[in-house]
């Protein structure tokens, strides 16, 4: 008990402590994320381009749209099942040879899409790109999980996550830079790069001694057997994993059913009041709000680490959850000027991906370490399948009725599934709290 007159102890930053070792991980661990969010998001940035030359001659607008949505469920299902599989692979022989697997793949077929001679093409493509993209998330946010303090767990996991903005960034560079000028195969050309990463994690990391302990365990254990699957599916993992799926679901169908459409509004903005606009300028209006869109989910991403660690994991996602649906009926159903948009597209950004970032954070402590990879995995990428779904309806939603779709706007289809937001606010009712423990053995 301090006496009166004593001086308070002075709380230290969450990063004291933290040795050059653990910034290294993360630093490759991020790096490996922003190239993983590239070679997704270099698609969307390109689709308006690529999909009209590889769709059948004539296929109308809707349609095209439909062709779009399809390609982009194929990714999610490649995502799935990349994460599913990557995640047990990397509980099995380790999270670094499991992350030097994963960007080899979605490098090799990124650059591969640049060959597409049909929207077909790129589908497959996309759908082996995301088998790489959903494992590296997988082992890199449990990797990052297992060597950082619990002190600096959240924060550190929320800058891992929030480094994608990095990616999203370099896909706005080609988008706007490369693609007004060039062909879009080129954008997707770029993709084999990142490859040369997984060099320096080769040379500069090491196990986690949390793996490597779990697997010694393994070894004179049968309960604890590594990478064992079917166990998230029995208690008293289950609910976990089926609230993490839950969590997941609505965040990947939100972002794929409504966040990626925002950038949409600044063109279509431009397009009312600018006279003439070349296919050249709409694309460089696209990609500003795809900028201004990623610039506040950046901010949303960096922020849930710190609230989460004064409100609680619950907490913080409540909060994400509800602004987020607020922040997108307003951005999509409302008229918006230019000038309006640059500050409104930011904040639906902030809103609609700041909880992504606890996907990272909260994920990987629900699970013991022997599973831990693969529970990310599923909780984040199983989701996909859902997702999958859920695109295939997007499309159908603004298809032509003469195809046998509804017509609706791309702004209205935005906004219906905006509502599964809520459905997060109720599934938070059984998310076991995780804020301040250590990571289950």
């Amino acid at each position: 008990m301090s006496e009166p007159g004593d001086l308070p102890v002075p709380q230290r930053p969450w990063y004291h402590g933290v040795t050059r070792y653990q910034w290294l991980v993360l630093l490759i661990a991020s790096l490996g994320w922003v190239f993983d969010i590239f070679e997704g998001q270099i698609f969307v940035a390109s689709m308006n381009d690529a999909m009209p030359e590889l769709v059948p001659a004539g296929a109308e607008k809707g349609d095209i749209e439909y062709y779009k949505m399809v390609t982009l469920a194929c990714f999610l299902l490649g995502g799935a099942l990349g994460g599913v599989f990557f995640g047990v692979v990397s509980d099995r022989i380790g999270r670094s040879r499991t992350m030097i697997l994963t960007i080899l793949v979605y490098s090799l077929f990124t650059c591969l899409s640049a060959f597409s001679q049909t929207w077909q093409h790129m589908a497959i493509f996309r759908f082996l790109v995301a088998m790489g993209v959903g494992g590296e998330w997988a082992v890199a946010s449990a990797m990052v999980a297992e060597v950082f303090p619990k002190e600096a767990r959240a924060r550190s996991l929320g800058i891992f996550h929030a480094s994608s903005v990095l990616g999203t960034y370099l896909a706005v560079a080609v988008g706007a830079f490369v693609l007004p000028y060039m062909s879009w195969r080129w954008g997707f050309a770029l993709g084999a790069l990142p490859a040369l990463l997984t060099i320096w994690i080769r040379i500069s990391l090491k196990e986690p001694d949390d793996w490597q302990a779990a697997r010694e365990k393994s070894q004179t254990d049968s309960q604890k057997k590594m990478g064992n699957i079917w166990e998230l599916f029995r208690p008293p993992l289950l609910k976990p994993t089926l609230v993490g799926i839950g969590l997941g679901t609505v965040g990947l169908a939100t972002f794929w059913g409504a966040h990626i459409f925002g950038k949409n509004l600044m063109e279509e903005a431009a397009v009312r009041e600018i006279a003439t606009l070349s296919d050249a300028s709409k694309q460089q209006w696209n990609m500003v709000g795809m900028f201004l869109v990623t610039t506040g989910g950046g901010l949303g991403l960096l922020t849930f680490g710190p609230l989460s660690e004064r409100i609680g994991r619950r907490g913080a996602f409540l909060l994400f959850h509800i602004a987020a649906f607020v922040a997108a009926v307003a951005t999509f159903q409302m008229e918006w000027t230019q000038t309006q948009l640059y500050v409104v597209l930011p904040i639906f950004g902030y809103m609609t991906l700041g909880m992504h970032a606890g996907y990272a954070v909260y994920f990987p402590e629900l699970f013991p370490t022997r599973v831990r990879g693969s529970g990310a995995g599923i909780c984040f990428n199983l989701a996909r399948l859902a997702v999958f779904l859920v695109l295939l309806v997007n499309g159908w939603m603004v298809r032509s009725e003469a195809e046998g779709g509804l017509n609706m706007t791309r702004a209205n289809a935005s906004t219906w599934f905006a509502g599964l937001f809520l459905i997060g606010v109720v599934l938070l009712l059984f998310a076991p709290e995780t804020k301040g423990q250590d990571l289950p053995e």
